[in-house]
């Protein structure tokens, strides 16, 4: 698959059913996800895969992500969007 196809896939991943989702994970995508590593994408891709209530817990911090890599992209992402 290329990029550009992967890309499109993960876009479309990103458009949740919640709208406090999709306004951190779209810009995320378009700002900052080229500049992820590897390993950092397939965690991201990962995350994608999650349900939305508990995307929204995580984000919103009602509730710890116990998968580690998973809650360091939460807070990679948050850190992204407080600055």
């Amino acid at each position: 698959m290329t990029e550009i196809h992967s890309k499109a896939r993960i876009r479309w991943a990103c458009r949740r059913g919640m709208l406090e989702l999709d306004v951190l994970f779209m810009p995320f995508v378009e700002e900052a996800f080229d500049s992820l590593s590897a390993k950092q994408k397939a965690v991201f891709q990962r995350l994608l895969e999650a349900d939305d209530p508990d995307l929204f817990a995580w984000f919103m911090g009602h509730q710890p992500c116990k998968d580690a890599e998973l809650n360091e992209m939460v807070q990679l992402i948050l850190n992204r969007v407080r600055v």
